[in-house]
């Protein structure tokens, strides 16, 4: 029987072995040389030949190890130097000189709507600030469309205590109790752009509080702090549309964003009251592009609401249980309107707070035994609404309604930065706007000349 084996077999085999008698090893010895077609190159022919003798001068070594006399041939395959001079690798010292430039996308053809939240003196209104959303001629942060406006943050109050996470409610166990005193906090101390008051103890199941009520929290939230607000119901389908009535009655002038009209309740009769009080509206659907377009439509056409009072809100599914899916709903949404849908347009807002919902976010360790350590919950849930706001404003999302002022702070300084705004960018034109000055100003680093 024949079998064939490497020196290294051979030599693996033999590691441990002192002395062998008696035994005799017999073999053939082959190399070969594939040819590529454009011959063999003689120094690597020089090259193969020298390794080959010193294999042969190895098996020498290894005879003589045997118990073979070797001394007759022993200095024919003595240590020799190498013919083949080393091939020099020449390191290049600078790069190739190259240019890189940014075409445009030919079908993105239509910009999205721009929405102007909030009112100031000379609108009839007493905001000090106002807010911007949309007006992009492309996906975000693209270099061949700056955006013109700025991602926008608002922080979320509510006109009772909550239960919440503890890495949150830390920020505000001092304001639990008094909605208008919440708002100050966020503005005032954690740099909220604007404020989204929810009216959940109007949900029937809860308090039960009157819409009157209501309404009288949303006068107090004016009055507490100068920003553009966001008025949010319970979630009620029944109640929610006598309450966002009222509230849009008692914010008349100051051009709130009503949350929310959706297809599971009355949202002829929210838009109605958003429209007859100067508001702007914010049309909810669940992470389903057709109904989105849907709604969309009925607005315009069955409400009469004008294109530039609509915000949409696609839904936020958090990472943790489907940012995945969230992320391609928001993308093909903004997509769609570039390329030009008329329908989908429109400016976005993600409720980014829903990442407490994950319980990866506020768990302090995983209920499966043995996992992993998870971390300290009061960096980890911060991570998870930030990276879920900045997935999401990957995918086009302009508002974003969080919780955390860490997370606030972060998600402003990313979208800032990836906008081109400078350190202290953010006086615009114009009474009261808090967007940036002019272009972005988006280091060209894609059109640089590499020299």
């Amino acid at each position: 029987m024949t079998t064939t084996i490497t020196i290294a077999d051979l030599n693996k085999w033999l590691e441990d072995v002192l002395e062998l008698k008696g035994v005799k090893i017999e073999g053939d010895f082959e190399i070969e040389l594939v040819d590529t077609g454009a011959g063999v190159d003689s120094g690597v022919a020089q090259a193969v030949g020298y390794e080959a003798i010193q294999i042969a001068a190895r098996l020498t070594d290894l005879a003589g190890a045997l118990g073979y006399d070797v001394g007759s041939i022993g200095s024919a395959f003595a240590p020799l130097a190498s013919p083949v001079s080393p091939v020099s690798s020449a390191i290049p010292q600078e790069l190739i000189p190259a240019t890189f430039e940014v075409g445009t996308v030919s079908e993105w053809k239509h910009g999205i709507e721009e929405v102007v939240l909030g009112a100031t003196s000379s609108d009839g209104g007493t905001r000090k600030k106002t807010v911007t959303l949309g007006g992009e001629n492309a996906l975000p942060f693209y270099f061949d469309s700056p955006m013109p406006n700025p991602n926008h943050v608002s922080i979320d109050v509510f006109d009772m205590p909550i239960g919440m996470a503890r890495a949150v409610r830390t920020n505000y166990e001092d304001v639990l109790e008094d909605p208008a005193e919440w708002a100050k906090k966020v503005v005032s101390k954690f740099g909220a752009d604007m404020v989204t008051i929810h009216l959940i103890s109007t949900d029937p199941s809860i308090a039960d509080t009157p819409a009157r009520e209501a309404a009288k929290v949303v006068e107090d939230v004016l009055q507490a702090v100068d920003v553009p607000i966001i008025i949010g119901g319970s979630g009620n389908p029944d109640k929610d549309p006598e309450v966002l009535e009222k509230a849009a009655e008692a914010a008349e002038g100051e051009r709130c964003l009503i949350a929310s009209a959706n297809l599971n309740m009355d949202y002829q009769r929210i838009a109605a009251a958003a429209k007859k009080y100067g508001h702007a509206i914010l049309s909810w659907t669940q992470l389903e592009i057709n109904a989105q377009k849907e709604l969309n439509r009925k607005l315009m056409k069955q409400c009469g609401i004008e294109r530039k009072d609509i915000v949409m809100d696609p839904t936020t599914a958090a990472l943790g249980y489907g940012l995945d899916y969230a992320y391609s709903n928001i993308e093909r949404i903004r997509i769609a309107g570039l390329i030009g849908d008329a329908e989908l347009n429109f400016p976005m807002s993600s409720g980014t707070t829903n990442a407490w919902g994950a319980r990866e976010s506020w768990m302090a360790a995983s209920p499966i035994k043995d996992d992993s350590d998870w971390g300290p919950r009061e960096y980890r849930g911060p991570i998870w609404e930030i990276t879920t706001g900045l997935a999401l404003a990957l995918a086009g999302v302009d508002l974003f309604m969080m919780m955390h002022p860490t997370s606030v702070q972060v998600l402003k300084a990313v979208t800032d930065m990836l906008r081109g705004a400078g350190a202290g960018e953010g006086g615009g034109e114009g009474e009261g706007s808090t967007n940036g000055g002019g272009a972005a100003k988006i280091p060209d680093w894609v059109g640089m000349a590499i020299e």
